[in-house]
């Protein structure tokens, strides 16, 4: 009965702390990521992709701290950072199937997106290096602003992670990296590949570390927000580690958990426990978010395909 309770007192927390804009933003991610996986079986959408079903709140909480001279290196389960912070699922849509009026014209395809100062890698590790030198050069030009980069947990089976770490703690960068843990990496989970946790590793370096357990889109920003603050006024790292879940597979079918274990991520669903405590606000905004996506799907499906020279053009102009 003690853990029922908590589990509906957390789903009013989830529920009241969310406004309409963050949960619709957060609706579109989710949707966006199923219309994906839908197009992949329908034949419309070849090569791969890694939603990020399960993590679609934490960009949407941290998007607020983001300003417009800051960049953002995103990864492989990307599209999530991508909408947060532009809210261009047409655009991203494009990309993936390869049609006029993609981002980077088809050529980036799933993984690896340019736009402004937002950029994403299916390379493991890549997007902290990159991220680490953005940052050594917004403090060389006393520039006051922040790099902000996505990696997950399994990348600290990287080397590049603790050079880029050691590199940020020695220079006092002005990073934000943050950590999106969803405890398993492809298909095997973090037990069988961490000694230690990444606290540890991290403090090893001697940076701030933050480790956010709650799902809550206001209670994550008051959690985080002087922290970030603090990194752009001193110019320390900090690491946000999210405790969360990937709910879809890696890819597209390649999910070996059990059958229990999947039963658990569903229950942890932010989106399951929102629709729990607050169904009907859901499903309204959920409604206009699925035909919205509806409508972005049958303009993309219909366009030619985009040219990779016209990005060429446009890149040199």
């Amino acid at each position: 009965m003690k853990s029922l309770n908590n589990a509906i007192a957390g789903q009013a927390v989830l529920a009241g702390s969310t406004s309409d804009h963050d949960l619709e933003r957060m609706l579109l991610i989710r949707q966006y990521e199923l219309s994906v996986l839908g197009l992949f079986s329908s034949g419309h959408v070849t090569g791969t992709t890694h939603t990020c079903m399960g993590q679609e709140y934490i960009p949407v909480a941290l998007n607020p701290f983001i300003e417009e001279e800051d960049f953002v290196i995103s990864n492989h389960r990307g599209h999530g950072h991508y909408i947060a912070r532009y809210g261009d699922a047409q655009g991203l849509l494009a990309e993936v199937m390869g049609k006029q009026g993609a981002v980077c014209n088809g050529i980036g395809g799933s993984q690896h997106i340019r736009r402004d100062r937002f950029i994403s890698t299916g390379v493991q590790a890549e997007g902290i290096a990159v991220g680490t030198g953005i940052a050594w050069s917004y403090k060389y030009k006393q520039q006051d602003n922040l790099v902000f980069v996505y990696i997950g947990d399994g990348t600290f089976g990287r080397g590049c992670v603790y050079e880029s770490l050691n590199f940020a703690g020695i220079w006092n960068l002005p990073m934000v990296i943050v950590v999106e843990n969803n405890g398993i990496a492809i298909s095997t989970q973090q037990s069988y590949s961490m000694s230690g946790s990444i606290e540890g590793r991290v403090r090893g370096f001697d940076l701030d570390y933050l480790c956010i357990r709650s799902k809550a889109v206001n209670e994550i920003r008051e959690q985080t927000g002087d922290a970030i603050h603090r990194v752009r006024k001193e110019s320390k790292p900090l690491v946000i580690e999210f405790i969360t879940d990937r709910v879809a597979s890696h890819s597209k079918g390649d999910d070996t958990r059990s059958a229990d274990e999947l039963e658990r991520v569903r229950e942890n669903y932010w989106y399951n426990q929102m629709k729990a405590s607050d169904k009907a606000r859901v499903e309204k905004l959920e409604e206009g978010v699925r035909n919205q996506m509806q409508t972005l799907q049958e303009l993309v499906i219909h366009r030619e395909g985009a040219e990779w020279a016209d990005y060429e053009t446009r890149k040199n102009k």
